[in-house]
């Protein structure tokens, strides 16, 4: 037996149906019986007995003379044929309509009675389709419900397909589902952004928020202020040692902006613009001096995170920021323009005496006031334009100007406030919501934040805030999901990062809520098609919660020894069967399914995906090979922080690369990586592979937080130590100050070359002391002290040798 759309309803309202019971009928019913493959999950579906068979060739028929209907067919046309090769007829539909509608099994009716612009009907019979709504959007979402319903079985691909007898009545939870994407960092070429949209719609998201100025890029082409983009659009690579790379950038012109708004508006998608003021704001000064604090002129930065330059918020700095937010009004018909307000450190305008002066003349005491003053004027110039003005949760700093909402970033603390004090919120806390964190702890992954947000976590995130009052629920208008651009540097990075946990933004912005434990397993069997839908479409989809982690049985000591090598396999979703095979090929839906660790001789390769209950494959394969020199070897990706700090961010090797290649996991604060289980006992030699990485961090008050170790030669030094962590307790702060690792046992130095005059990765290989005290396993430290000014390092690999050299 398969779930029924009534037992799946109940489970989604509390009923008796529970998530276990979901679970394994998705994993033990055939593929016919999953449940609906729907994401996200309507408000109300009733499914009555019998199938509607749809040929290729079908008619979709319309309203004559209803633009917004055909618009839709169009859509459903387009993405079925992408999806699965079968060829809906909606060039004729709007002939169809006028005389012979009836007969086509596809049909849109416009029905005013349906209440809210974005709800829709979809009623099924044997006989057709009828997708009722009473606007644009409904007529789009109800086309991307029917789109899942014809191309969830891959099976019949391009002859027809069957869809079930049902009824789904249908309107979203929130008004904004929004996804963030930040091309002033890393410039998109807009083909990119195109991409997005219509992966967006097929999921009903319908908001692209888009960051359009930042320190390391303003996007935007203001034709009254040309220098924004001849000089603010492009910045030169962050420095590595040895010659400056090639500059990288650039823009959007407003014919291609006003192209992507029409084109986004289609598929009832809604750009949002953002220029981030007053902070954020380096690469607007490198163009305009003059509207800059303090008279410099500095270069487009190439750093992440926070610089201090700011706007000059007199009559001038006003006037030109009316005059961009006149163009960009005349681009982007969007309610709402994003000014940002974020991480603006005040440092310039504490030591302007003209912003100071002003601040008297308003009687303004402090700076956070100052910011609330000037986002308070744009926030009427907006209105007086019919705009309403959005920002970060900073704006709430210096009291919230009574024209603005807010988009709450710093956890959901804004949000509350913002919300009780009656001020429209959307819900984008870090790191719940930002997309550009890490998905797994895979040694894969790509660059990015190491805040791990699964897909699950995405998907069980509720975006209405215990603290906000239940008669102020009414002003979260809904969720977003944001992608920084820092490490995200081409178009495959962005939909890596983005798909396909947008699946789960999607369903927790739209779908109702449910009551008691929301179901993850039945969510992923939902998705599964929609995943298959956008690979098919040539889209980079991250398989991060269905990839295979391999985590030995023995310590790394005993695998060494032993004469068999155990090891346990599990993904991330704990969704799926894991198959494998033990002679290097590729496992596939009849390979050997994991049900316990497995016991292998040493020297074996074992290679392992995750497949769906239909055989589908999740995953790209991965391996764990148990050769004698794999053992002896530690990755980037095994070492772990030393005891003074975290590793909060993998980088690449290089910060504009355009092609996928190693990765690094770093504390900026204090470069130095830990490996706490080297086999000191078997070896007799360590050689450590060393990168050199940008130091492009811009930390404002937190550069305090920065430990400088004393190099003792020109460029500083790799000190190697074993039993750092027992030393580091063990020291007291003065000894914590003068060594970099105090009390520890210094295995090996390593003077650091001058980074102008050497390779960006090199190794250095020594010879071990015999310190049998250490043990079979030890922690071993690897802490780099090159000046703060210099490149910063990390450790690329570490293999250990068993022979003496």
């Amino acid at each position: 037996m398969g779930t029924t759309a009534k037992g799946y309803r109940q489970l989604r309202t509390g009923g008796v149906v529970t998530a276990s019971i979901l679970a394994a009928l998705a994993f033990s019913a055939p593929a016919q019986a999953a449940p609906l493959a729907l994401t996200p999950w309507p408000a109300s579906v009733e499914q009555g007995s019998g199938k509607l068979q749809v040929a290729s060739g079908s008619v979709i028929a319309v309203p004559a003379g209803d633009a917004d209907a055909a618009e839709a067919a169009q859509l459903l046309a387009d993405h079925v044929k992408r999806a699965s090769g079968l060829v809906l007829d909606a060039g004729s539909s709007a002939v169809s309509a006028a005389g012979s509608s009836g007969a086509a099994p596809i049909r849109f009716e416009r029905d005013a009675a349906i209440s809210g612009a974005e709800a829709y009907r979809l009623t099924v019979t044997s006989g057709g389709a009828v997708i009722s709504a009473s606007g644009k959007s409904g007529f789009i979402y109800g086309a991307m419900t029917l789109l899942q319903l014809l191309t969830a079985d891959a099976g019949s691909a391009g002859k027809s397909a069957s869809v079930p007898v049902l009824t789904i009545q249908d309107s979203p939870r929130f008004s904004w589902r929004g996804v963030m994407v930040d091309p002033s960092r890393h410039f998109q070429p807009m083909e990119s952004v195109y991409a997005i949209v219509d992966r967006m719609v097929e999921v009903k998201l319908n908001t692209l928020h888009f960051h359009l100025s930042d320190d390391q890029g303003w996007r935007f082409e203001v034709k009254r202020y040309p220098e924004l983009t001849r000089i603010g659009a492009w910045r030169l690579p962050p420095d590595t040692g040895g010659a400056i790379g090639p500059r990288s950038g650039g823009f959007y012109t407003q014919e291609q902006l006003k192209a992507l708004v029409a084109y986004a508006a289609e598929r009832g998608i809604t750009v949002v613009p953002e220029i981030d003021l007053p902070g954020h704001a380096q690469a607007l000064v490198a163009s305009y001096p003059e509207v800059g604090v303090l008279g410099d002129r500095p270069a487009v930065s190439h750093d992440w995170g926070v610089n201090p330059w700011l706007f000059n918020p007199n009559d001038a700095g006003m006037t030109f920021v009316r005059n961009v937010l006149d163009e960009l009004m005349e681009v982007f018909p969007s309610q709402f323009i994003h000014i940002g307000g974020d991480e603006a450190v005040k440092d310039q305008w504490e030591r302007s005496p003209e912003v100071q002066s002003q601040m008297r003349k308003l009687g303004i005491k402090t700076e956070n006031e100052m910011q609330s003053w000037m986002i308070d004027r744009f926030g009427e110039y907006l209105a007086q334009h019919g705009r309403r003005l959005i920002g970060w949760d900073e704006i709430l700093e210096g009291g919230l100007p009574a024209s603005a909402s807010v988009m709450s970033w710093r956890g959901e603390q804004g949000a509350v406030d913002a919300a009780n004090a009656g001020h429209d919120v959307v819900l984008t806390p870090a790191p719940n919501l930002y997309l550009d964190n890490l998905e797994s702890t895979l040694p894969d992954e790509a660059p990015g934040r190491i805040s791990i947000q699964t897909m699950e976590a995405v998907y069980r995130y509720d975006p209405m805030p215990k603290g906000i009052d239940a008669a102020k629920a009414k002003h979260v208008l809904g969720v977003q999901g944001n992608a920084w651009s820092e490490y995200i540097v081409t178009p495959w990075q962005l939909q890596h990062k983005l798909f396909p946990r947008v699946g789960a933004l999607a369903e927790t912005a739209w779908s109702p809520v449910v009551t008691g434990e929301k179901d993850y397993p039945g969510f992923l069997a939902r998705l599964t098609p929609q995943i298959q839908r956008w690979k098919q479409g040539g889209f980079e989809v991250s398989d991060s919660a269905f990839g295979v982690a391999f985590t030995p049985t023995q310590t790394r000591a005993a695998q060494l020894d032993a004469k068999s090598i155990g090891v346990a396999l599990a993904n991330q979703a704990s969704y799926g069967t894991i198959r494998y095979t033990l002679d290097g090929k590729a496992p596939a839906a009849k390979s050997p399914a994991y049900a316990k660790a497995l016991v292998v001789k040493p020297g074996t390769v074992v290679t392992a995906a995750s497949f769906a209950p239909d055989g589908t494959q999740l995953s790209a394969p991965r391996r764990y090979d148990t050769a004698r020199e794999t053992l002896l070897t530690s990755t980037a990706s095994t070492l772990v922080a030393c005891p003074r700090g975290a590793q909060g961010l993998r980088v690449p090797l290089t910060a504009d690369a355009t092609a996928n290649g190693p990765a690094y996991n770093v504390n900026i604060f204090d470069t130095c990586q830990a490996d706490d289980h080297a086999p000191l006992a078997h070896a007799k030699t360590i050689t450590v592979s060393v990168a050199r990485l940008p130091r492009n961090y811009g930390l404002a008050h937190e550069a305090s937080a920065l430990i400088e170790h004393f190099a003792v030669t020109t460029h500083g030094e790799l000190v190697i130590s074993a039993g750092c962590r027992a030393a580091e307790k063990a020291a007291n702060r003065k000894q914590k100050e003068h060594a970099p690792m105090p009390g520890a046992t210094v295995l090996a130095t390593f003077a650091l070359p001058d980074p102008d005059a050497s390779p960006q990765q090199y190794t250095f290989t020594a010879n071990l002391p015999d310190r049998p005290e250490l043990g079979d396993e030890a922690d071993v430290c690897f802490q780099f002290t090159s000046p703060l000014s210099d490149p910063f390092y990390a450790v690329e690999k570490v293999v250990y040798g068993e022979k003496a050299k």
